[in-house]
C-alpha cells in the first residue's frame, strides 16, 4: 500500500477511516460501503477496467462519485465546502483501499 492509513474511532464509537490529505475524499465514499459483497461489486468493476472489459466504470453512492480508469481513480464528493473536494490515486491502490476494508467490515458493521 503506497499511502498511510488508520483507523480511527470518534467520539460515537463509530470507527473511521483516516487518510492523508492528498486522498481525504477517498475515505468519504469508502466509509459508505457497508458490506462484503457490496466491496465485492465494486472491486468487480475495478477488475472489469483493468481487463479492458469496460474503457471506464462510474459508481455513485451517496451523492459521492468515484470514476475509475485503468489507471487512475478520483472521486468526487460535491457536498466538501473546503478543499479538496476532488482526490486522484492510483486504480490500483484504489482497490488496494477497497480490499483493506472489506477485511474490516465485519468489525465496523456487527449486525
Amino acid at each position: 500500500m503506497k499511502y498511510s492509513y488508520e483507523f480511527k474511532e470518534d467520539s460515537f464509537g463509530d470507527i473511521g477511516l483516516v487518510l492523508p490529505r492528498e486522498i481525504s475524499v477517498f475515505s468519504d465514499f469508502i466509509e459508505n460501503i457497508s458490506t462484503e459483497e457490496q466491496v465485492d461489486e465494486y472491486i468487480g468493476y475495478i477488475d472489469a477496467v483493468l481487463k479492458r472489459v469496460h474503457e471506464d466504470f462510474e459508481i455513485a453512492l451517496n451523492e459521492i462519485i468515484v470514476f475509475i480508469k485503468k489507471d487512475k481513480t478520483t472521486v468526487e464528493n460535491p457536498f466538501l465546502i473546503d478543499e479538496p473536494n476532488r482526490n486522484t490515486i492510483e486504480t490500483e491502490e484504489f482497490k488496494e483501499l477497497l480490499i483493506m476494508w472489506r477485511s474490516k467490515i465485519p468489525e465496523i458493521f456487527k449486525y
